[in-house]
């Protein structure tokens, strides 16, 4: 009997050659290990980052739109500011903008967890109960198709010129896309897995709590990746119309626009481009924590 490579085979008898057995022995092989993943993946993930391909479009419709933006700023200095002005105002008073974009994020983020929260508890609702969702979606789709600039100003009439009608308003937005998202995720459980649930006597709230939850939860954030932003845009709607508000992003960018300071106009843009990133960029990571169970997730990593 020798050992080669790992491998003990037999030297005497009828099986001569024959491999019969694997030992932990002999010289070191490159086969990934679990700690370690396979070079071919290792260089897949850095290419996915690193690559000049994936970053060069982007970077170049940048400059284009940076020589662009300088072009019509030299010509028509009134109707464009310098990059250079824009950078020095978001540099020369940090504070200012800093303040601002926290009342905006604040407001857009109460707006979110007011509207997306109320829309995930119809659709369990409209999940459960069928007269529900035959009662609540025509009203929830005239709500969704009514111009929430035209509502904005009876809001103030209404709530004053606090935060409610700002809240209101980003609520407004952000409450039909989840619920449509979260209703069709709790509809769209697989049947199979459906069907063994029944078969072992599970309750509805188990089905509802193990299975129809879960299942809707890649439909929750996909929802959310779109309500975000545009979380964003009620805040800064609520605070253009509510002339006596005061703070937020709106409010200054509308102060600035009144007095011809647009430096500090397209500041305030992009303070508001940089808060809507971030918050994309946080639902990529939950999605990357909460969905490694999902196809979706498997394909990417693929």
């Amino acid at each position: 009997m020798r050992e080669e490579a790992g491998i003990v085979t037999r030297t005497t008898g009828p099986d001569e050659g024959r491999a019969v057995g694997v030992t932990t022995s002999g010289p070191a092989t490159n086969r990934p290990t679990s700690e370690t993943p396979p070079p071919a993946v290792s260089r897949a993930r850095r290419r996915s980052v690193f690559h000049p391909f994936v970053w060069s479009p982007a970077v170049v419709v940048l400059l284009v739109l940076a020589v662009a933006w300088s072009a019509v700023a030299d010509a028509h200095p009134y109707l464009l500011p310098r990059l250079g002005e824009v950078g020095a105002a978001l540099t020369g008073d940090p504070a200012l903008f800093l303040t601002n974009a926290w009342a905006t994020l604040g407001i857009a983020l109460v707006g979110v967890g007011v509207g997306a929260g109320s829309a995930f508890l119809l659709a369990l609702l409209m999940s459960e109960i069928p007269v529900v969702r035959r009662a609540v979606m025509p009203f929830a789709v005239v709500l969704n198709v009514t111009p929430v600039v035209a509502i904005t100003p009876a809001l103030v009439v209404a709530f004053g010129f606090g935060m409610t009608p700002k809240v209101v308003v980003t609520a407004i937005i952000t409450f039909f896309p989840v619920l449509i998202n979260v209703a069709t995720g709790l509809r769209s459980v697989p049947v199979p897995v459906l069907h063994v649930f029944r078969t072992l006597h599970a309750s509805r709230w188990e089905v509802l709590l193990r299975l129809r939850i879960p299942n809707s939860l890649p439909y929750t954030l996909a929802a959310l990746r779109v309500v975000l932003p545009l979380s964003l845009v009620g805040a800064v709607v609520a605070e253009f119309v509510a002339a006596g508000s005061s703070g937020g992003l709106g409010t200054m960018i509308r102060n600035s626009a009144s007095t011809a300071r647009l430096d500090h106009v397209y500041a305030g843009v992009a303070c508001l481009a940089a808060m809507g990133v971030l918050l994309l960029a946080l639902v990529t990571l939950a999605e990357r924590r909460l969905l490694f169970w999902h196809e979706s997730r498997r394909s990417t990593r693929a």
